[in-house]
């Protein structure tokens, strides 16, 4: 079986890991499906939204493969491949505008959670752990954790799970802010799907820009950011959709959208 599997339904991309013997844990063949998609995700003009899960109930990734990891590392230095954990990935130096959800369908821990982290929204099956717990092996979440954490929940809790290494339930996770909405585990897929299908149901193009705004407008200060709106909004009114979306509500009917 593969240990990443990548499909396409309407205009949904899904992207799952599938080792649940290993507790979804990432090794070189899953980061290389992760790169590919995320960038296929970016380039297909048919896809709109894509989902990020994993295989079985028990976790969505418990991190890097350290087995893999270890066995790297024992290789002379000389003669190593490329490291297992590409430097350029979904986490860090992969940006896509499209909106991306992840369904956290169990344990999500370290790198786990750095990629749910990497996802903009985020839905929890109920029994869900989230944690980032690097400091109890000595080294750092050290693929977006320390930045992307605090940047999601409030700053003390964020520096509280850093230092700590400890998890934290999918309540406690929702109360935070880390993840949208908690779920049973058996609603999880429909419930991502809905959430996905409802923004599929808004303008493509415009979903984007008010991502890339979100984004690119939280590191600015107010006055830039309100340039940056008006910028995109100016390149956005320029395309089909601008057009369509008015035209269809005086005609009184859904618009069809083009994406372009």
């Amino acid at each position: 079986m593969p240990a990443f599997i990548y499909e396409k339904k309407g205009r949904i991309a899904y992207l799952t890991i599938n080792r649940p013997e290993a507790r979804n844990a990432m090794n070189s063949e899953v980061w290389d499906g992760l790169v590919k998609a995320w960038t296929d995700v970016e380039q297909d003009p048919d896809i709109w939204v894509a989902v990020v899960t994993a295989a079985g109930d028990k976790a969505f990734s418990s991190g890097q493969d350290l087995k893999e990891m270890a066995e790297w590392m024992a290789i002379p230095e000389d003669r190593r491949p490329p490291m297992p954990l590409p430097e350029v990935n979904p986490m860090r130096g992969m940006q896509v505008w499209k909106p991306i959800i992840a369904a956290i369908n169990g344990l999500c821990i370290g790198g786990g959670l750095e990629l749910a982290m990497a996802c903009d929204l985020r839905i929890a099956a109920d029994h869900a752990k989230l944690g980032l717990a690097e400091v109890k092996s000595g080294v750092i979440p050290g693929n977006s954790g320390t930045q992307k954490l605090p940047r999601l929940i409030p700053f003390a809790k964020a520096l509280e799970m850093l230092m700590t290494g400890d998890l934290i339930d999918a309540d406690e996770a929702c109360r935070l802010g880390l993840v949208n909405k908690v779920v049973p585990y058996d609603q999880l897929l429909p419930e991502v799907e809905a959430l996905a299908n409802r923004i599929c149901e808004n303008g493509p193009l415009a979903v984007r820009a008010v991502k890339e705004l979100a984004y690119r407008g939280i590191e600015m200060s107010l006055a830039e950011g309100l340039r940056l709106e008006i910028e995109v909004g100016a390149r956005l009114s320029k395309s089909e959709d601008a057009m369509e979306g008015p035209r269809a509500f005086a005609e009184k009917r859904k618009p069809v959208w083009k994406g372009r």
